[in-house]
C-alpha cells in the first residue's frame, strides 16, 4: 500500500481526511496530513515533511497531494520530489483523494494517473434540474 501525505494550507488536509473517513466508514491507514499555518516557516515545514515521509515510506514510495500549485505548501514539497520514492500532485480535492485511497495497491506512476483522473473527473458543472438531459 502506498502511503499518502496531504500537504496544504490551514486545516484542509485534516478536513479532507475526515471527509474521506466519513465516506469510507473508517480512517484509512497510511494517510496523514501536514497543514501549514500562517506562523509556520517553510524551512520548518520541509523538515517536518521529510520526517513524515521517512516514517511513512515502506519501500513503495509516498504520494504527496497538495492544494495549490505554486503556493508555499507545494513549493516546499517540490524540494522532496527529487527523491526516487516521492511523487506529488497539486490540486487535491475529495474525488482525487478517494481515487488515490482506493487504488493504493497499484504502482506509484499508475496511482498518480488514477488520482489525477479522479480529481479532474470530480469537477462538473451542475445544471438546474429543468435543464438536465434524460
Amino acid at each position: 500500500m502506498i502511503p499518502l501525505l496531504i500537504v496544504a494550507h490551514g486545516t484542509l488536509g485534516e478536513s479532507l481526511i475526515q471527509c474521506a473517513s466519513f465516506v469510507l466508514g473508517h480512517r484509512p491507514e497510511q494517510l496523514e496530513s501536514l497543514d501549514l499555518s500562517v506562523s509556520d516557516e517553510p524551512d520548518e515545514m520541509l523538515v517536518w515533511a521529510r520526517a513524515q515521509i521517512a516514517r511513512m515510506d515502506q519501500g513503495k514510495g509516498v504520494m504527496i497531494l497538495t492544494d495549490v500549485y505554486g503556493a508555499t505548501p507545494c513549493n516546499t514539497i517540490c524540494k522532496l520530489i527529487e527523491h526516487e520514492h516521492v511523487e506529488a500532485v497539486a490540486g487535491v480535492n475529495l474525488p482525487m483523494l478517494l481515487k488515490a485511497l482506493t487504488n493504493r495497491d497499484d504502482d506509484l506512476p499508475l496511482l498518480i494517473r488514477k488520482a489525477v483522473q479522479g480529481g479532474q473527473g470530480g469537477i462538473m458543472y451542475i445544471l438546474p434540474s429543468s435543464e438536465q438531459i434524460d
